[in-house]
């Protein structure tokens, strides 16, 4: 689960053009939005399309489902990982 949380926090600072950002600074438990890395809807759209691309997922923009897994890198790293073992 390491790598492919390692995947999620590099497809983060490539999409968002995070320059002065490694994987080492985004904290996996920590929320993506609000007080965590501080990201906003138009980043949130942005790391959807880019991860429905790289992963072959399906993601609905007002499902509350999506919202829970946008919460940290953990969380979309486990939605991904579940989507992968189907």
């Amino acid at each position: 689960m390491q790598k492919l949380e390692d995947e999620v926090k590099q497809v983060i600072i490539d999409v968002l053009q995070l320059e002065d950002t490694t994987i080492n600074d985004i904290d996996t438990n920590a929320a993506l939005f609000g007080d965590g890395l501080g990201l906003d809807s138009i980043d949130a759209l942005e790391l959807g399309v880019a991860l429905q691309k790289r992963y072959g997922i399906a993601l609905s923009a007002n499902s509350e489902e999506t919202r829970r897994h946008f919460a940290s890198v953990k969380s979309l790293a486990a939605m991904i990982a579940s989507h992968k073992a189907t």
